[in-house]
């Protein structure tokens, strides 16, 4: 059996505690994964590193592939986020976002599955504002036909290969008619000179959130630039019980980094009573993609075995307290781990 190295970055707050329980499951399943942990985040920088030390990011692009918990970032001052960092210099221009109903968490819609994939490195978040007077700030948006050209090329190769109808662009080009005009530009090319045979829309983002609290079944896949990325993913978790139980995973042409979307919670980090799902979501996820990119059917075993075990646990409600049960991390843990399908 093959024995893939990958990264782990346990992250801030709840991260450890997550991080744990998750690398308990995986070994429980017989993952074949093998992980070396580099810190990022508040934890490097009490270890007297930088936010994202330059062995974390090496060890990274060396592996290829890497498992993140949350990562606190200072609000209105302090470092630059490190999922941004992360993004920017591995060049994960892909953020991936499924979202579907779980049995066992309510939810005021069923029948939910989309996919939101945002582009990761560029508008908005790219970071670069100017103190313009002593009483003006100015933020950039940036777009550029390269960026926008490939994260609609790969929403569109992503839509072939996993059978998806329907690609959405929210977009705001209404009123931002250069960079969000661009965007169209480009998702409307590759749809009609590449993938004709893949319905393709568009909404301005303020209606199309409308439409998304009003029914999201209309939707499949949603293509956004970063900002609106950031905030309609988290919208869509919303729909679904929350950002407890949804994956996250950014990917590039060489790297794939797969997080839990969710926050470090300082507030309860310690307690014993985080709820691992997120990041447990995100390994499954990991896991189907070393077997899309190494070719190992063991990995997509595992996946499928660790799915079943988690949705079976959220089926008999036997979670944690964000999710109405009464389990802590420990026992969720032990109650997955239970659950898994003999091989």
């Amino acid at each position: 059996m093959t024995l893939h190295q990958a990264v782990l970055i346990p992250g801030d707050g709840i991260g450890p505690e997550v991080a744990e329980s998750v690398i308990r499951i995986l070994e429980a399943a017989e993952a074949p994964v093998s992980f070396t942990r580099f810190s990022a985040g508040l934890a490097a920088l009490e270890n007297g590193q930088d936010a994202l030390p330059t062995e974390t990011l090496e060890a990274i692009q060396h592996l290829g592939v890497a498992l993140k918990g949350p990562c606190t970032t200072p609000v209105g001052r302090g470092f630059q986020s490190v999922n941004v960092q992360l993004r920017k210099q591995l060049r994960l221009y892909a953020a991936v976002r499924p979202v579907r109903n779980l049995a066992g968490v309510s939810s005021r819609f069923e029948d939910i599955d989309l996919v939101v994939i945002r582009e990761n490195t560029e508008g908005l978040y790219s970071g670069v504002e100017n103190q313009v007077t002593d009483d003006v700030v100015m933020s950039m948006k940036v777009a550029t036909e390269t960026a926008c050209m490939r994260i609609a090329q790969w929403t569109f190769r992503f839509a072939t290969k996993r059978k998806r109808d329907k690609i959405t662009v929210f977009h705001k080009a209404n009123i931002m008619k250069m960079t969000d005009g661009l965007f169209l530009q480009c998702a409307r090319h590759v749809h009609e000179h590449d993938y004709p045979n893949i319905e393709y829309e568009e909404a301005i983002i303020d209606a199309g959130c409308m439409k998304l609290v009003q029914d999201p079944t209309q939707f499949d896949i949603l293509l956004l630039e970063n900002l609106y990325g950031d905030v309609v993913s988290d919208l869509c978790a919303g729909l679904v019980g929350g950002l407890g139980v949804v994956p996250g995973a950014n990917f590039g042409d060489d790297q794939a980094v797969f997080e839990a979307v969710h926050g470090s919670a300082p507030d309860i980090a310690g307690q014993g009573i985080a709820n691992p799902l997120a990041l447990l979501m995100s390994a499954v996820m990991m896991l189907n993609y070393l077997n899309d990119t190494r070719g190992d059917d063991a990995c997509k075993t595992v996946a499928t075995r660790l799915k079943r075990a988690y949705n079976q646990t959220l089926l008999e409600r036997q979670t944690t307290r964000d999710l109405g049960g009464s389990l802590n991390t420990q026992e969720f843990t032990e109650a997955v781990i239970q659950r898994i399908p003999a091989t």
